[in-house]
């Protein structure tokens, strides 16, 4: 599996940078991403490093698609790039970019400056966002002129047509729309459409039970673009969505960024069922700070992360072992996460022995060039005319779809194997 870090040669000049960050020529395909919680910690760190990228000014580290492996696709250039998005609060990304600088010290002021224009611009892209089944906790960060449809379909309808204005303003080629948007409470399985006929008698119907991460789903896959859920909420899980994507010959990839403490489990899990050894528990305790996690203080939601972050050992090791995963605000820690693990493991004539490890990190750092490569490599599997769950980029979800690999290694393999195109 071996990944080789690349030395990035100079990069080609595809077009001139403007103050509107509009592209010249317009000959150089313009590519927008569109991404659902616009102005949360994830997004704002994706666009400030979206906008160093385009400048230069700082290293692509953290970015698997910079990677020498995948140095052969035909892969978006950063400056090709327009962001718009939906979102329920009324703040601004430059006013969540320096809370971020200010009170996590995420993101260095010199970095912070130079992505001002960049910031506002795009703000000026972003329309209200939807609350249909999102729960009580996540409507209560609302606070905004938000519209509350009274069917499933017209919030759908809503969703398009600021699609397509964002799509028919900014002259784009191409659309990605991206979900980063709080995790949603869980929703019964027996409720998830099986087939896109349900699921289109269900938009009309008052009482539907999709959330709102299916329907912005719908809403782009009708449109025939690319919907990557980075969330566990719901999104295009349900096979009936799936069905639609099929349908509109385009592709989706999620569910639930693995950019933590679940990226170890899913590395040193192989290692335990490799050497025989038996986990007879994994404990795992969670604290973070940042609105994600006020969001998952709530039971409900909570909910829909820990089975996204603990059904990946029986899975892996072919077993349950006793599991426990603790996740906890605590708000002075800021966008700053720290995971405790305990492993309880059995080796050979049955000693019991511990691997213990802490995992400390940025929560939205870790996440934001993941954002941006499952653009990159989406956009390719588009190209390519790959339709439904894209299985490939599993490497990058706890419950990924389309695939039943959950090792990092083996995931990271069916990746690259990807990369080289049908065989």
């Amino acid at each position: 599996m071996d990944l080789q870090r690349a030395t990035p040669p100079p990069r080609p000049v595809v077009a001139t940078y403007s103050p509107n960050y509009r592209l010249c020529p317009m000959s150089v395909p313009r590519i927008g991403i569109w991404i659902i919680g616009a102005r949360g910690g994830v997004s704002v760190t994706t666009l400030v490093g979206l906008s160093a990228l385009r400048r230069g000014v700082i290293p692509e580290t953290g970015l698997v698609s910079s990677l020498a492996d995948f140095a052969h696709l035909p892969l978006a250039e950063w400056d090709q790039f327009v962001v718009g998005g939906h979102e329920i609060r009324s703040t601004s990304l430059l006013a969540e970019a320096e809370r971020l600088h200010r009170e996590s010290r995420v993101i260095e002021a010199s970095v912070l400056g130079a992505s001002r224009t960049f910031l506002s611009q795009t703000d000026a892209n972003i329309r209200p966002g939807v609350l249909w089944n999102v729960g009580s906790t996540i409507r209560q960060l609302a606070d905004g002129a938000i519209p509350d449809e009274s069917l499933a379909r017209s919030a759908v309808d809503r969703i398009q047509r600021d699609l397509k204005e964002f799509q028919q303003r900014e002259g784009l080629d191409k659309v990605v729309v991206v979900n980063l948007a709080s995790t949603e409470a869980l929703l019964d399985p027996t409720l998830w459409p099986e087939t896109w006929s349900q699921a289109e008698q269900m938009l009309e119907e008052p009482n539907c039970s999709l959330p709102a991460s299916s329907l912005y789903a719908i809403g782009a896959l009708e449109l025939g673009m690319p919907y990557i859920n980075f969330t566990p909420s719901l999104g295009a899980t349900p096979l009936g969505i799936d069905e639609l994507a099929k349908k509109k010959n385009i592709c989706h990839a999620g569910r639930d960024a693995k950019t933590g403490e679940t990226l170890l489990k899913s590395v040193l899990a192989p290692m335990f069922a490799a050497r025989n050894l038996e986990v007879m528990s994994w404990v795992g305790h969670n604290i973070f700070g940042n609105l994600d996690g006020k969001v998952l203080s709530d039971p409900e939601n909570k909910a829909s992360k820990v089975k996204s972050k603990d059904q990946l050992l029986e899975r892996i090791l072919g077993y349950p072992p006793q599991s426990l995963v603790s996740i906890e605000h605590i708000g002075s820690l800021g966008d700053w996460k720290t995971a405790w693990d305990h492993v309880h493991f059995r080796g050979f004539l049955q000693t019991p022995m511990t691997l213990q490890l802490t995992w400390q990190g940025c929560d939205s750092l870790l996440a934001a060039p993941l954002v941006l490569d499952l653009v990159r490599f989406v956009l390719v599997a588009q190209e390519r005319g790959e339709t439904g769950a894209l299985g490939a980029l599993g490497s990058f979800f706890k419950s990924p779809l389309g695939t039943d690999q959950h090792g990092f290694a083996d995931q990271t393999r069916v990746l690259l194997k990807w990369s080289r195109g049908p065989e």
